[in-house]
């Protein structure tokens, strides 16, 4: 089945068709913080940058074959993330992958035997989210902790929530199952959780 591209996309992809340098540079400036995203989930920062350049290279010529089966945005993630599984079945590594379900211990004490909350949330949402993320202490807190995130819960919580794709194609691109992929999530979140909750209470990250 065909994807439905917007008339902003379509008009990329033809100015890529055509060599047209500065759509070439707009699509290099949108889609590689994603196509990052992708390859730090496979393998280390110097290596998912050398992967994602070379993609870039590659792109020049692939988007020929382009049949818009897809959008360009996962059509380019999946390039990204076939080539670093390459690179890791050429050097016989894996992706390690935490495929415990368990609650961050921080966290575990605050549900009962059932799962249901024994000390709810201290969150405040009288702030809308706009509100909160104009704070500059909490967008800094935030990044902090995101970068402290393991590389594989980091990228599947950035390309579920900020590159917004869905969990299936995000399964495919990142080749994992439904299950890890909810695992990674949870896990991901449960951090974010306690940060917000702590920098609501005390004011510090």
């Amino acid at each position: 089945m065909t994807h439905t591209a917007p008339p902003h996309e379509q008009a990329l992809v033809c100015g890529l068709r055509d060599g047209d340098n500065l759509a070439f540079q707009e699509a290099v400036r949108s889609f590689t913080p994603g196509m990052l995203a992708v390859a730090r989930f496979y393998l280390d920062e110097a290596a998912a940058e050398d992967v994602v350049q070379d993609c870039w290279v590659a792109v020049i010529d692939a988007i020929q074959k382009f049949e818009g089966r897809s959008g360009l945005k996962t059509w380019l993630h999946r390039i990204v993330a076939n080539r670093c599984k390459n690179r890791l079945r050429a050097s016989k590594r894996e992706v390690p992958l935490d495929d415990s379900d368990s609650l961050e211990p921080d966290l575990a004490e605050r549900f009962n035997a059932r799962g249901h909350w024994q000390l709810p949330p201290r969150l405040k949402f009288h702030e809308s989210a706009d509100t909160l993320m104009e704070n500059g202490a909490l967008n800094q807190c935030l990044d902090k902790h995101l970068s402290a995130l393991p590389e594989t819960q980091r990228s599947a919580l950035i390309l579920y929530e900020a590159h917004q794709h869905k969990s299936d194609d995000l399964c495919n691109i990142l080749g994992v199952s439904a299950s890890n992929l909810r695992v990674l999530l949870h896990r991901a979140r449960q951090k974010i959780f306690l940060m917000v909750e702590t920098f609501q209470e005390t004011g510090e990250c």
